[in-house]
């Protein structure tokens, strides 16, 4: 039996195209509820979601949030709908109670049974309709390396009154949210006092007072929708309490774009209840590794870290239920991942060509060498299996410059896809790659 567990339902950088396929095709609840979310997806006049979740080849995440953020939400809700249903229906894994990370509280309040997962995608897409209604005014958010105390005694310090913490997202990472402007002068004064900072790819100041017209339109339009008891326990990191009754889910929803998500508040205080299993319901795991970071030493599984299918999740659950503690997650850095680009579809598998590289474990500690020296990090940071996106904040455009180095490093040719990564964003399986790539013209073998 597994210790008292949360469920925790991440945001808007949860999102890998193709995420689902292989699950999809194993495991027939996921391709039932993406059916579902689909056809109410058309019914709202919408695109599939599905569509983004089910192919690899799907537009990246830095291409959805320029172009086609409305969409984006519709997927990002989707993957954590259809997950939350594979491992409660399916596996029978039980949350003792839920938490939603800023755009993940929508989907926790679906998950918790308030509103069905089609008023669910409703009340999204409502959220984009605010924004198309009632434009905002420019803005942006800015990842810090600090805790929200040291960030807002650092703003007070800049004099930028207009700056505010957006989410205090564990003791040594912290967003803040406001003009374009002021940000940049922000990231400017940060950098000067050695405070890492990097502007997230994001088209709005978040948890801001700038989104208040937004906020009152999307409080109306989700006034129009069903919402019922909880049938799951559900805690707010927005709202810093229970979401208990109709009035807690007015106030969620109407708090949802101005208020900070106080993540890292939330997670000690479950913790201190009791829970000592976090899990995390969607794609990557960028919450995974704030939770650790905040309390360490407590468990955490995030079942779509990368692409996975129905018998490796099933032994993955099986082995939350043995006294043997799941694999913990690669370390954090102190910064989230700034500007998060997903890399776009998988390189093709080759077969293993006759090579002289060394052993496996010799080309992965290689790898740490030549990416801890191009990215400036500490090489224990550079575990084999650290998401070099989702745990490191490493762009697809840098993941693809810094393989091309290792590529020629080891004497081999580049994929004929080139910067098609992305199921390969570990140094593990990195290492695994260029075994299958052939040796460069005038390399011996």
């Amino acid at each position: 039996m597994v210790e008292r567990c949360a469920f925790v339902f991440p945001g808007q950088g949860a999102y890998l195209p193709g995420g689902l396929a292989r699950l999809a095709d194993d495991e027939p609840l996921v391709s039932e509820t993406l059916r579902e979310l689909d056809a109410a997806a058309a019914r709202l006049g919408r695109s599939a979601p599905s569509r983004f979740l089910l192919d690899e080849r799907a537009p990246a995440l830095e291409e959805l949030v320029r172009d086609r953020p409305a969409e984006l939400h519709l997927a990002l809700f989707a993957a954590g709908t259809a997950l939350f249903r594979l491992l409660t229906e399916r596996h029978h894994l039980v949350p003792d109670v839920l938490l939603g990370h800023s755009f993940g509280e929508l989907v926790a309040l679906t998950a918790a049974g308030v509103y069905d997962p089609a008023d669910g995608l409703a009340l999204v897409a409502a959220r984009d309709e605010a924004f198309a209604a009632r434009p905002p005014e420019p803005g942006g958010m800015l990842a810090l390396e600090l805790s929200a105390t040291r960030t807002e005694a650092l703003l007070c310090g800049l004099g930028e009154w207009e700056v505010t913490v957006a989410a205090d997202n564990s003791p040594r990472q912290c967003v803040v949210s406001g003009p374009t402007g002021a940000l940049e002068r922000v990231r400017r004064q940060a950098g000067a006092v050695g405070v890492r900072a990097g502007l997230l790819s994001v088209p709005y100041a978040f948890h801001h007072r700038l989104l208040a017209p937004v906020a009152g339109e999307f409080s109306r339009r989700a006034g129009a929708l069903r919402a019922g008891p909880a049938r799951h326990l559900l805690h707010s990191a927005i709202l810093g309490r229970r979401v208990d009754g109709d009035d807690a889910v007015a106030e969620l929803v109407a708090a949802h774009l101005v208020r900070p998500t106080r993540f890292t508040d939330a997670v000690r205080l479950l913790h201190a209840q009791g829970v000592e299993l976090f899990v995390e319901c969607g794609p990557r795991g960028v919450l995974s590794a704030l939770v650790t970071a905040t309390v360490p030493g407590v468990r955490t599984f995030a079942p779509l870290r990368r692409r996975t299918s129905g018998p490796e999740l099933a032994a993955e659950v099986a082995a939350l239920n043995t006294d043997r503690p799941a694999p913990p997650p690669p370390p954090p850095l102190p910064l989230p991942a700034a500007a998060s680009a997903s890399p776009p579809a998988p390189v093709r598998a080759r077969e293993p060509v006759a090579d002289s590289l060394p052993e496996p474990g010799e080309v992965v500690s290689v790898l740490r060498e030549l990416y801890a020296v191009a990215l400036g990090y500490p090489p224990e940071v550079l575990t084999g299996d650290a998401d070099l996106e989702a745990d490191l904040g490493v762009d697809s455009i840098k993941q693809t410059e810094l393989f091309a180095q290792a590529a020629a490093r080891f004497g081999r040719t580049l994929p004929e896809e080139g910067s098609r990564l992305t199921s390969h964003t570990t140094l593990d399986a990195l290492a695994e790659l260029l075994r299958t790539l052939p040796t460069a013209p005038g390399v011996s073998a």
